[in-house]
């Protein structure tokens, strides 16, 4: 098994390293970080919790400190990290604090939701290092408080969540500023047909590398299914939490407003819940995050804004109140648990509706998820739910008026929630 000081890191990381208490590299720490010593670029396909962000965050580190010896202008931003989500750059640049903190580099996170000045007072102190969400990174370019002429090493993070958000034309017009003589390292956890396009645009020559493709999800999470009436899942969710084992919990909803609405039936039943999604300031998401890592709140109900780029350590549950309707969300929000080696355990609470997503989840993951038979709310997967007929409209010039519909929720196939 290789070791951290087989991959060649310098002093400065190793020390950072034994810090962080990191003895072996992962399987994508081990393939990609020589290559990206050398300066290759890299077409990474890796889901989260496979130890990506140290894959390139320590080799571009050891390259920056490397430069900087030989002569570099340093406080000259040579690095730029390009992320999807506010949670996800926060992410990134602690892990950058971490590593580099005995190479004397310095970095700064640029993102939405929150005043620039604290951002551009940083980038006018001089960084080596920026990770940013396009959005902020634009706005910032046009103010001209951002060159990007200098950079060395562009990477492109979580690439198929920015084409999900809608945020593919905006990382084109970044990369259209940054010089084409580059390293670029390139990570997804899907490569659907415009993401593989973006990735043929903008590499040169890559070095692929593929680890813990997205339809074998996380060997070490254990699954399981509760079939249960969309009208019982609340009561469901309370019996699963009153299994005291379940210190710390993930629970996803489809919406913002499920979200709140789960929260609020949890803190009134007495558990500890707070809710994270798009709608809440910057300010309110960190301190719910951060009350949850360190498990001042026993759950955190999130829609999938919180299902890449949110790393809390240790946490052994997650919870689809709601099945997502694609199922690649699925793998993503499972994979918050059982990270780093770990083991975890997903659970996942599916209605009639549902079924049509259960099953393009069990054709992604080429086996079936073991459905929990005893459970007080158990619904038999033949039963049929009725839906309340829709009240008659009288159309315009009939004689009668249209006859009740069934909803036709389960058909929505892929409606994308925001």
């Amino acid at each position: 098994m290789t070791s951290f000081e087989e991959l060649n890191l310098i002093g400065p990381l190793m020390r950072a390293l034994k810090t962080e208490g990191y003895e072996v590299p992962t399987p994508i720490q081990e393939r990609a970080i020589p290559y990206i010593l050398q300066g290759s670029d890299i077409l990474g396909c890796a889901q989260t919790g496979t130890g990506k962000t140290a894959a390139f965050a320590l080799p571009i580190l050891q390259n920056l400190w490397h430069a900087n010896s030989a002569g570099a202008r340093p406080r000259t931003l040579r690095t730029l990290v390009l992320t999807p989500t506010r949670e996800l750059c926060i992410q990134i640049a602690e892990s950058f604090a971490a590593y580099g903190r005995h190479t004397g580099l310095r970095h700064a996170a640029i993102y939405g939701g929150v005043s620039q000045k604290p951002q551009t007072d940083a980038l006018r102190a001089g960084v080596d290092i920026l990770i940013a969400t396009p959005g902020r990174l634009l706005d910032l370019m046009s103010q001209r408080l951002v060159s990007l002429q200098a950079v060395t090493s562009f990477v492109l993070d979580e690439a198929d969540r920015m084409l999900d958000m809608g945020f593919i034309n905006d990382v084109r017009k970044v990369i259209a500023k940054m010089p084409r003589e580059r390293q670029t390292l390139f990570f997804s956890a899907t490569m659907p047909a415009e993401i593989r396009k973006l990735a043929d645009d903008i590499l040169t020559e890559p070095v692929p590398i593929a680890v813990t493709p997205v339809s074998s999800a996380v060997d070490t999470v254990e699954q399981r299914i509760y079939h249960v009436a969309k009208a019982d899942k609340k009561a469901l969710l309370h019996h699963v939490l009153k299994d005291t084992s379940i210190d710390a919990a993930l629970v996803f909803t489809r919406t913002k407003h499920g979200a709140d609405k789960v929260a609020r039936d949890l803190e009134k039943a007495g558990i500890r819940a707070e809710a994270i999604h798009g709608n809440k300031s910057q300010g309110a998401r960190q301190r719910a995050l951060g009350n949850f890592k360190a498990r001042k709140t026993r759950v955190l109900v999130a829609t999938d804004i919180a299902s890449r780029g949110i790393d809390v350590e240790g946490l052994s549950h997650v919870i689809n109140f709601e099945l997502p309707n694609e199922p690649e969300t699925y793998v993503h929000r499972i994979g918050r648990t059982g990270r780093a080696g770990l083991s975890g355990i997903a659970l996942s609470f599916c209605d009639v509706e549902e079924r049509p997503y259960l099953t393009d989840i069990t054709k992604l993951l080429a086996r079936p998820i073991a459905a929990v038979e005893e459970h007080p709310y158990r619904l038999e997967v033949g039963a049929h739910v009725p839906v309340p007929a829709a009240k008659a409209v009288k159309r315009p010039g009939a004689s009668g008026s249209r006859p009740p519909q069934r909803s036709n929720n389960a058909n929505r196939g892929r409606r994308r929630y925001r």
